[in-house]
């Protein structure tokens, strides 16, 4: 008798079992009604008609995925291999589950043509250099699109850009003789500016007499310390203008047929 008794008891707990779900708080469940979309349920405890009803459950909870790596073939025509990342969420669950079949895998081929698509519009320098806006351009144009899924893109990120042997090296030679052409012109700049420092140096002593003869002072410290071989005697500037004089006066006497000072008159 009592094996009549247990055995509604059994089918009516495992009945129970199969109606209750529970959702935690980053989970939302999608019912449908034999066939047809009831409500979109969660989180918490949760009742399900078997075989009338059945839910998807999808996760709202931010899902990182690797592109993986794609043949990019530059507007300049360098071909290059490039990965990225892609961080997206579902916002809706309703359109996730009916609008798309499988909405990750659907994400990551559409991040995939996409890479291929801008890159492919750009430069190699561009890639290279301006990552920051073809990671918004291409964020844009996914979250553009997949955003009939319920899917909202948050981040896009390129991760590596490779490039061939061959392609390494001339970008090596390019940036050693960008890198030849600063410093010449650096050395250049500082040739002139050096000139300019010395006319204006020279004009200086031009006009004082004592700015030149300190110069010659230092001129003559500055050698007795770097070669201690060598001797050095100072010679006043006075004795310098006294040569002058000396070398003016027989051009003088000539011009005036005077005497040489100190001679007399023959008696």
């Amino acid at each position: 008798m009592w094996i009549s008794y247990l055995v509604p008891i059994v089918l009516l707990v495992m009945l129970i079992a199969a109606s209750i779900r529970i959702l935690p708080e980053y989970k939302r469940g999608v019912v449908f009604f034999l066939g047809r979309f009831q409500s979109v349920k969660g989180p918490g405890l949760i009742i399900i008609i078997p075989g009338i009803q059945k839910m998807e459950v999808v996760d709202l909870r931010v899902i990182t995925m690797d592109v993986p790596e794609q043949d990019v073939i530059s507007r300049d025509n360098v071909t290059v291999k490039v990965n990225a990342v892609i961080y997206f969420r579902v916002v809706d669950p309703e359109k996730a589950i009916i609008q798309v079949e499988h909405f990750v895998n659907a994400t990551s081929q559409l991040a995939q043509t996409t890479l291929r698509s801008v890159l492919g519009k750009h430069d190699l320098d561009e890639m290279l250099s301006e990552r920051d806006k073809l990671n918004d351009d291409i964020q844009e144009i996914i979250d553009a699109s997949a955003e009939g899924w319920g899917i909202k893109v948050a981040n896009v990120e390129i991760k590596h850009v490779d490039l061939d042997e061959s392609m390494i090296r001339a970008i090596a030679r390019q940036a050693e003789a960008e890198r030849e052409r600063r410093a010449k012109v650096i050395h250049a700049e500082g040739e002139l500016q050096a000139s300019q420092k010395l006319v204006e140096a020279a004009n200086v002593m031009s006009e004082n007499s004592a700015a030149l003869q300190l110069r010659y002072l230092q001129t003559m410290s500055d050698m007795s310390n770097r070669n201690a071989s060598t001797i050095v005697f100072p010679l006043p500037m006075d004795i310098m203008e006294a040569f002058k004089h000396m070398k003016a006066s027989p051009a003088a006497r000539a011009r005036t047929g005077g005497a040489a000072p100190g001679e007399g008159d023959a008696s």
